[in-house]
């Protein structure tokens, strides 16, 4: 409920004995209708500055008080959930951390999830792919091969991008096996995938010609 001002959540947890319950809603939570456990990160202090009054839990997904809706896209398929919390408990021993400081926690998790090895590696296995069907069509007139030549030196430098994509992921890795948290490393790496996602899609479709179109 914050958009990319992630510390401006409102999602509230109050200490009662040894629980917390928590009421709010979050939104874009990626696998929540599949997951055992969630990441749950709820202002703990309202009265702080906004990064320092917020708490790190770990969340059975049984828990009573839940209500998972998948958001469905124009493909029919669902990635991302909203979330609903009515006066769900939490066990104060799920608190990972101290409380309030559950903000320095999220940055980390997010710093080593965005080493981005999944994604690169499945940009590099996309444009391998993408590259085997021009070469398997290339006297299809739906291919885009015969009507534009160029298009061989943009499957060069996605080719390209998406090696480098891959070797980023492997730095933030490398940072990771020593000890380091790859902070800004692993935020050019997210940025570097995201935009090359979208010009490998357009690669594709003018690539594919007619056949774009499914």
């Amino acid at each position: 409920g914050a958009g990319s001002d992630l510390a401006s959540l409102q999602t509230r947890a109050v200490r009662d004995g040894d629980e917390y319950v928590v009421n709010g809603q979050k939104i874009w939570t990626s696998g929540a209708q599949y997951a055992h456990h969630m990441i749950l990160i709820a202002r703990t202090d309202p009265d702080a500055p906004k990064h320092r009054g917020i708490s790190y839990f770990i969340l059975d997904m049984k828990t009573p008080g839940i209500d998972v809706r998948p958001l469905v896209n124009m493909v029919g398929s669902a990635d991302f959930n909203e979330v609903f919390f009515d006066n769900v408990r939490i066990p104060k021993d799920n608190l990972l951390g101290e409380e309030n400081r559950g903000w320095y926690l999220a940055t980390t998790t997010l710093d080593f999830e965005r080493s981005n090895i999944a994604s690169s590696t499945n940009l590099v296995l996309s444009v391998h792919n993408l590259i085997s069907w021009a070469r398997e069509h290339r006297d299809d007139p739906a291919c885009a091969l015969l009507t534009n030549p160029g298009i061989r030196s943009e499957l060069a430098d996605r080719a390209i991008e998406a090696e480098v994509a891959r070797l980023m992921s492997y730095q933030v890795i490398t940072m990771q096996n020593a000890g380091l948290i790859p902070n800004k490393e692993a935020s050019i790496a997210k940025l570097y995938t995201g935009e090359l996602e979208q010009r490998i899609a357009a690669t594709g479709l003018r690539t594919l010609g007619l056949y774009g179109q499914l």
